[in-house]
């Protein structure tokens, strides 16, 4: 019950506040009885407030005002909250009923005079708002006015287009690995150094121009190997790596070695034995790789050139081969389309037609690979053709790849009427998607 006594209190506070000032002389009276008292008799001053109320008759004049001697309790309150409204109430219609009354024409009013010129201290805020303003206002300023072309900044757009130079804004480097983090076989933590310890390792050890050294071997001869070992590869469903570490092997052992034109074959298996050995979890016996050379050669001849092989080579088969290169920018090269079989297929098909070019030997095997991702995106008209995520995995740009991707270009051109199309037939199969019928990009070679 007090409760609502009080909230009704609360409630009349703004009615008593205006019958307030209809007892302004009143006021001042007791504010002269209040000062001739004496200091300890004195009551809290706001005891007094609303004690004196205003009376409105029904018509709506105003009455003169009635002392009350009460005091202001939360039930007395609630009961002048309670008159105040139906006193409202009842004026309300009456003052609906009159007429509004005319207003006299006021006389023009004289202009108010000049203010004084005061100096006003603002906060610090008030200073940063002005200074944001300012500068907001000077950036449109800028804005509207007109953008002149003078000499010297026409000579240095054309100078800018001449060198190639454009304003295009910097694209992204985007990380490839960002979908492997749960993967940990992917090594996501220590794959940038693994590809930095390759990038060092492939200019180690790496086959030298042999052609010239051989007596009876040329490079025509070698393209026949390579072509026998990608037919017996495929056949024999080995994994990729077995694949590139069989090339390495012979061309390794060409260039430290001279080879009867006879003996040729014989390191092709021998070649491929090693690499089965040191790749595959299930290698092929001797006895697969006799009849698949048509029993050219005995089990004999098989394991001494075998053992020939690795003696020469010091047993140095830990290589960085083009394949290690080509999954990691094939990974750059598709990172904006998930498991882009098309892009795969293509970069092996120009991947596997390098094995059989004398030219791709003394490259670097991160250079082959990465000419074979240019090739395959070049025949996919794939935009942009370089990517700075491209250019950034690779560590190559278009320019130094262009001579290599001619060539391999050259050779998918050439490739249907050439009488070595193990590589041609292989990837025009539906397993590979038939990307080798795709029509070759010759506009680069021109």
């Amino acid at each position: 019950m007090a409760t609502r006594d009080h909230a009704a209190a609360v409630a009349a506070a703004p009615q008593l506040q205006q019958n307030r000032g209809g007892a302004a002389a009143l006021g001042k009276q007791k504010a002269v009885v209040a000062g001739r008292a004496d200091a300890k008799s004195r009551r809290n001053p706001l005891g007094d407030i609303g004690n004196y109320v205003s009376v409105r008759a029904t018509e709506g004049k105003p009455q003169p005002q009635e002392q009350v001697n009460r005091p202001i309790t939360r039930s007395f309150g609630a009961q002048l909250v309670k008159n105040a409204i139906k006193q409202n109430a009842a004026i309300a219609p009456a003052a609906a009923a009159r007429p509004a009354p005319r207003v006299p024409k006021k006389a023009p009013a004289k202009p108010p005079p000049p203010p004084e010129h005061v100096i006003e201290i603002s906060s610090d805020s008030d200073e940063s708002r002005l200074q944001s303003e300012s500068s907001a206002s000077s950036v449109r300023k800028v804005s509207r006015k007109k953008v002149i072309n003078t000499l010297t900044s026409v000579l240095s757009a054309r100078s800018k287009v001449a060198g190639g130079i454009t304003d295009k804004p910097p694209q992204l480097i985007e990380d490839i690995d960002k979908l492997d983090g749960d993967n940990e076989l992917a090594v996501v933590d220590y794959i940038e150094d693994i590809y930095k310890f390759y990038k060092i390792a492939e200019r180690e050890g790496r086959p030298l121009d042999y052609i010239d050294a051989q007596v009876e071997i040329n490079s025509k001869m070698r393209a026949i190997l390579a072509d026998w070992i990608i037919e017996v590869h495929h056949k024999f469903e080995l994994m990729p790596e077995t694949l590139y570490l069989t090339m390495y092997i012979i061309d390794q052992f060409l260039s430290l070695q001279p080879v009867l034109r006879r003996e040729l074959q014989l390191v092709g298996v021998s070649a491929m034995l090693i690499a089965c050995k040191y790749e595959e979890i299930w290698a092929p016996e001797v006895n697969d790789f006799i009849l698949i050379s048509d029993s050219a050669y005995t089990r004999e001849q098989i394991l001494s050139m075998e053992k020939g092989i690795l003696n020469r080579l010091e047993w140095n088969l830990t290589v960085p081969t083009p394949y290690v290169f080509l999954v990691r920018f094939l990974k750059a090269a598709s990172s904006d389309i998930k498991n882009d079989k098309e892009m795969e297929h293509m970069v092996f098909f120009f991947a596997e037609l390098s094995l059989m070019q004398y030219g791709m030997v003394t490259r670097l095997p991160s250079m082959v690979a990465a000419s074979a991702v240019y090739a395959a995106r070049l025949t996919l008209k794939r935009t942009p053709l370089w990517t700075d995520t491209l250019k950034h995995h690779t560590g190559f740009t278009e320019s130094q790849l262009m001579e290599n991707v001619k060539m391999l270009v050259t050779s998918h051109s050439t490739a249907p009427e050439n009488k070595l199309r193990i590589v041609y037939k292989k990837y025009s199969s539906d397993q590979f998607g038939g990307v080798a019928l795709r029509p070759p990009a010759v506009e680069i070679c021109k």
